[in-house]
């Protein structure tokens, strides 16, 4: 079976030293992949590698087989992604955002209307539909951007930290939506660290540290942070890196206990 997403050896650099060295990935068709880490691990830019909006310096990315950089139309209609700040246009409504979203990814006239009112159902989007999106709290604006990512039931979907500024009901509601669409055949992508929220829904949670995969969490484990924390520091220590030829300027590896120190 082909992944719906697919990394081999990816690597990035960055001249202050974080980045992505050498990653290894697959998301599977009706699969829900996680990626955890602390912040400055990577995994921003592992998702921006993964949907070519940066270019690795070496490695390949495919989706559906497909190489990204080769990737046409057809295949991006088939993607739905949110990272970082949502995007809408203040001036629209929810509604005429999502309907533009929808568009951009194939969808039209009856059809489009469709998915947009089912998303915002879905959603619990109903009283703001008609509502302009420059006008809604931090929270709703993060549910449009997450409509505008699933309302086409896209084959491969891609999030990063999904559950940013939602209310308990709107978390609930992503992980019914999420879990709808793997159950559908969607490749999962997540990046997040709610450890007891990923844990939740993901079937494989894989750990980044230093711009590398250290390891793997078990979603039905009873105590996954100090598992987390366990592989992490275990990975901190001096002499386990094993990746010396990726060091970064200067001899210090990128992402590590240093620059978490220095706020890097």
């Amino acid at each position: 079976m082909t992944p719906r997403l697919e990394l081999r050896g990816v690597r990035k650099m960055y001249e202050g030293g974080d980045g992505v060295l050498g990653v290894d990935l697959t998301v599977m068709p009706g699969e829900i992949h996680a990626i955890v880490g602390l912040n400055g691990a990577g995994k921003s830019t592992l998702m921006r590698l993964a949907l070519g909006i940066s270019t690795a310096d070496a490695g390949w990315a495919g989706i559906d087989g497909v190489p990204v950089p080769a990737a046409r139309w057809d295949i991006w209609a088939g993607v739905g992604h949110l990272l970082e700040t949502p995007l809408a246009y203040p001036e629209l409504t929810v509604r005429q955002n999502l309907r533009l979203s929808a568009r951009l990814h194939g969808l039209g006239g009856p059809a489009a209307d469709a998915a947009v009112s089912a998303i915002i159902a879905e959603l619990g989007l109903e009283k703001y539909a008609s509502r302009r999106a420059g006008r809604l709290s931090l929270g709703n604006r993060q549910r449009v951007g997450l409509a505008a990512a699933l309302q086409h039931f896209p084959r491969l979907v891609v999030l990063d930290e999904p559950s940013n500024a939602l209310d308990p009901a709107g978390v609930i509601l992503l992980r019914e939506a999420i879990a709808c669409r793997a159950r559908a055949g969607a490749g999962v992508l997540i990046s997040s660290h709610h450890l007891d929220e990923v844990s939740r829904i993901a079937d494989r949670i894989t750990v980044i540290n230093g711009g590398r995969v250290v390891g793997e969490l078990d979603p039905a484990g009873t105590d996954i942070e100090r598992a987390f924390f366990a592989i992490v520091r275990a990975d901190d220590e001096p002499g386990s890196r094993a990746d010396h030829d990726a060091l970064a300027p200067g001899g210090r590896e990128p992402g590590g206990r240093a620059d978490r120190e220095a706020g890097r």
